[in-house]
């Protein structure tokens, strides 16, 4: 039986890229699920080492270091993974060389500049060391993007993982031991440089590719003309996050930077725990579908729901277990701070649930215009509210900022919508109805419950128990076969 081509330039069949697709979320959604609750339980670690300045310099460092990282691509690397016809080495080539040459322009500037960021935050030595260990990681990062995109083109994701995987584990090894014997921020420094290194190792034995210097005009042409607005929305995305955390460094101080990162770390932890694989994997799946309309709906609405069947109650969860937390672990009282930020934060993490997801299929689709659009209201409503709250409320203030930014995250589904006619009920509302029943409840229990390991046990498993029984209520019998076929089902027909 003929294979079906979603276009006869393409390298692989519709049918392998639904068989890949769901692999690639099981992969990544239990391998890099495990990595995760490491990456959680070493920052547990760290925030219990470090101050909240050592945590913040690495956060303002790293926000720096990000923001300049963005002009380092004009969204070659994007339009390789979206383009429809099958790569040529010209496309490969040009998008190195193009890449390379503007990693050094941008190391470059850094160097000459990091005695004014030195300067303007009170760097310490160790502060300064830390920036030009994560400058020397953007380099080695930049060489690996063609083996990744290689990788990620042809959903090889069992691959592509492995990397990840050693760049977690060194990282958050190395950062952790060093923290625990005194290193201070210079534990931060050795670990960025371990990751980076074994990072490119292990991508090159995976997928070998030869480095090569060459420009074609043509193919470098072709691939701007999806690029160039790609990488606007990237622009528009690093001046609302990195942007804004380099902005928020000089009115906050590293300590204020370092309660709201420690509220933003966690708060988004749902999202990098649950959302971050499928969206991995729905967007060069998505790119090969984008002709198949009603498949790209149906596989639109499963991945929402995936990503809001997990994220709600974790979100939801996290806020009632945390200040339990934070009152039982020893030298943990200095986030306490923090609560009140984490829960706006957790606000802005329940839309981008869903607003990451319809963003990501868009761009996929070729709608690139129209993210642009989104991403530019985002940016604009960010840059009035979250200075002026920050200056006026301080942390809680910069906290609530995000939250009511998440909320115009209502456009952004209205607006999908119209091009994806995707279920939001199904999808959405059903999983923040049992979320909510679930809170409910909590409220109460924790007050009533003393402060203590048991009683986060108890918080856990009753709003587990409440979450699935109003899901099972509101999905029917349906939804145990459903689970049962997750994988299996999400790409199905």
């Amino acid at each position: 039986m003929e294979e079906e081509h979603l276009d006869p330039t393409t390298e692989i069949s519709l049918d392998t890229v639904k068989k890949r697709a769901v692999k690639g979320v099981a992969v990544l959604t239990g391998r890099t699920f495990l990595l995760s609750v490491l990456s959680l339980v070493a920052t547990g670690f760290l925030t219990v080492f470090l101050s909240p300045v050592e945590f913040g310099v690495f956060w303002i460092v790293s926000a720096v270091v990000n923001f300049l990282a963005y002009f380092s691509d004009v969204g070659l690397a994007a339009a390789l993974i979206q383009k429809r016809e099958k790569l040529t080495n010209a496309d490969l080539k040009t998008t190195f060389t193009v890449q390379t040459i503007l990693v050094i322009l941008i190391l470059a500037i850094l160097l000459s500049v990091s005695p004014l960021i030195v300067s303007h935050y009170s760097l310490s030595v160790g502060g300064k060391y830390l920036l030009f260990a994560l400058a020397i990681s953007l380099f080695l990062s930049s060489l690996k993007t063609i083996p990744s995109i290689l990788m990620e083109r042809d959903l090889e994701f069992g691959k592509l993982v492995i990397p990840q995987v050693l760049e977690n584990l060194v990282y958050n090894l190395v950062a952790v031991i060093l923290a625990w014997k005194g290193f201070g921020i210079t534990s931060f420094t050795i670990a960025v440089l371990a990751r980076g290194v074994v990072g490119l190792v292990a991508m090159y034995f995976l997928k070998p590719w030869k480095p090569a210097i060459s420009f074609n005009k043509k193919s470098f042409k072709d691939l701007l003309s999806f690029g160039i607005p790609y990488q606007a929305n990237t622009l528009l995305a690093t001046l609302k996050d990195d942007g804004m955390t380099v902005v928020l460094g000089s009115v906050l101080g590293p300590a204020g930077i370092g309660l709201l990162g420690w509220a933003q770390k966690w708060g988004q932890a749902p999202l990098r725990f649950f959302m971050d694989h499928v969206i991995k994997v729905t967007f060069p799946a998505f790119s090969r579908m984008q002709d198949e309309k009603e498949h790209l709906k149906r596989s639109l609405t499963r991945s929402i729901f995936f990503i809001c069947f997990l994220v709600f109650p974790s979100v939801v969860g996290l806020l009632m277990v945390a200040p339990v937390i934070v009152a039982i672990i020893p030298r943990y009282e200095k986030w306490v701070p923090a609560l009140i930020p984490l829960a706006f934060i957790s606000v802005n993490s329940i839309f981008a649930a869903v607003t990451t997801q319809l963003t990501n299929t868009l761009n996929a689709i070729g709608k690139i215009k129209i993210t642009f659009g989104l991403m530019i209201m985002w940016t604009v409503l960010s840059w009035i509210f979250i200075p002026y709250m920050a200056l006026k409320y301080g942390v809680n203030g910069a906290a609530a900022g995000y939250s009511i930014v998440g909320l115009s995250s209502i456009v952004a589904i209205f607006v999908a919508r119209k091009f994806v006619d995707f279920s939001l009920m199904e999808s959405v509302l059903k999983p923040l109805l049992a979320a909510f029943v679930m809170m409910l409840p909590l409220i109460f229990l924790r007050r009533a419950l003393p402060a203590s390991l048991g009683s986060v046990w108890i918080l856990v498993a009753t709003g587990a128990i409440i979450y699935l029984s109003v899901i099972f209520a509101l999905y029917g019998l349906g939804f145990i076969e459903d689970v049962k076929n997750t994988f299996s089902a999400f790409f199905k027909k």
